[in-house]
């Protein structure tokens, strides 16, 4: 795969799967039923599904062929050795453990380095992240770059951590608490944008020199790894491929979700070089998923984890995932839709606080402009804002808001054409013609973490 630069993507179809068209009095129905929370819709009622992008691909035909090998031996089975040689050789780690997603790695890496009290450093924190530290009794904070204040800039790197905060950490007063910094790659919470190796370097430096463990999120190592060629100096010549394990070297460790750059359904795992924390993970993950040599999978999914990981950093691949997002790009700005720029390869960040002024974060604009998006066009996203990092008290009223109102709009793998996104455009530019007249919404109940998921919400009758 030379990844020269192409128009088309670089695969043909060879098998499809029906998608449900359903009419607006459908939809309006759905979305009373399941109290207006995007999550409880039933996937008969979604026409374009972008939710998420983990576990959402489309699989190749090698990693099904993969598949049909996996050896299903509890114990020591070749899935796993294939796996495990694939893992070791992209990151380098000593030590490698499998999980049934990320999330599980999380929660085994936090329970096992972690204690009550300690404090983990981020470029950002996504949902589940945040989540797991908080469930071991520990605090998480965030270090966004100052560029990524900016939504409009097309500043390339707007994923990095602040360095310079990064050290005040470090050296402040609560520094004996500091366990870990993780770094995302590509930052997820902060509009899928990506972080240059240059800023990976100093994060390094920064937590050898204070003996601080650096882990990396790599769940979007690649998507990160092809920006990083496209507008960092010095890996201009560099592979996608060669700037990944790069970047995994100058980490203590990762956990990653595969069910995102390892283009697989389930799968996940822990890399590290500690042999000591190394242990201590693998008597819990023993323990809760499944023994260290499937940790709750399947040797199929081991199978199909390992091909997707040698298929991701294909330039071509990459290639194709830029230009179908800068497509989408393109139809949503000309719909006058603002997004987080530049647009990153996993997903578009929608600016709803911006289209649909008239609605306080209280009211919950990204929820309002994804609920109007499932309405008109039978399109499921994510709110990114209020609704997923704000606090009000038990009138309603806001304690705590979102910096930016953001509806994500992730990208399966390999699932959509252009047409499909010419929709999504179209879409959007029939509810900004009309954008005052979107409603917001108030919380009947939630849940005390990760309210997102499972809350129940009602329309807020439009003023007047």
């Amino acid at each position: 795969m030379t990844g020269a630069a192409i128009s088309v993507e670089p695969y043909r179809i060879k098998v499809v799967e029906p998608i449900p068209v359903t009419t607006r009095e459908q939809r309006e129905e759905a979305l009373k039923r399941v109290n207006y929370n995007l999550f409880d819709l039933r996937a008969e009622e979604v026409t374009i599904d972008l939710l998420t992008d983990s576990g959402t691909g489309a699989l190749s035909a090698a990693q099904l062929a993969a598949g049909m090998a996996g050896d299903e031996s509890y114990s020591g089975s070749r899935s796993f050795y294939r796996f495990h040689e694939t893992v070791t050789e992209l990151t380098g780690y000593a030590h490698v453990l499998p999980t049934h997603q990320g999330r599980a790695a999380e929660r085994v890496l936090f329970s096992s380095l972690l204690k009550p009290g300690s404090i983990v450093l981020a470029n950002t924190h996504f949902d589940t992240t945040r989540a797991n530290v908080e469930l071991n009794n520990c605090e998480a904070r965030d270090l966004p770059c100052p560029e990524a204040k900016n939504l409009d800039s097309v500043e390339p790197f707007k994923g990095n951590i602040d360095l310079n905060e990064l050290h005040r950490q470090l050296t402040g007063p609560d520094a004996d608490r500091i366990s870990v910094v993780v770094m995302t790659i590509t930052n997820n919470g902060g509009g899928g944008q990506p972080v240059s190796m240059g800023n990976l370097k100093q994060t390094a430096a920064l937590c050898r020199q204070y003996g601080v463990p650096l882990f990396l999120d790599a769940a979007r190592f690649a998507e990160n790894a092809w920006l990083v060629t496209r507008h960092e100096e010095g890996y201009r010549d560099r592979t996608p491929r060669q700037v990944a394990e790069e970047a995994f070297r100058l980490a203590d460790g990762c956990m990653m979700s595969a069910k995102k750059d390892g283009i697989v359904h389930i799968g996940g795992f822990i890399g590290m070089n500690d042999p000591e924390l190394a242990q201590r993970c693998e008597l819990l993950l023993i323990a809760t998923e499944g023994f260290a040599t499937y940790g709750g999978l399947a040797g199929r999914d081991l199978d199909m984890m390992a091909q997707g990981l040698s298929e991701v950093t294909e330039p071509a691949y990459l290639a194709e995932r830029a230009d179908i997002a800068a497509h989408l790009a393109h139809r949503v700005r000309s719909a006058g839709v603002d997004i987080v720029e530049p647009p990153g390869l996993h997903a578009l960040y929608l600016n709803a606080g911006r289209l649909l002024p008239h609605l306080p974060p209280h009211h919950y604009p990204g929820h309002a402009l994804a609920c109007r998006m499932y309405l008109e066009g039978g399109i499921r996203s994510a709110e990114l804002g209020s609704l997923y990092l704000g606090e009000e008290d038990e009138d309603g009223n806001p304690i705590k808001s979102a910096p930016y109102e953001l509806v994500r709009l992730a990208l399966p793998r390999r699932v959509y054409t252009r047409s499909h996104y010419d929709h999504i455009g179209e879409t959007l530019a029939k509810i900004a013609k009309q954008a005052d007249t979107v409603h917001g919404f108030r919380i009947t109940d939630q849940s005390p973490i990760l309210r997102h998921f499972r809350a129940t919400l009602e329309p807020v009758p439009a003023a007047g």
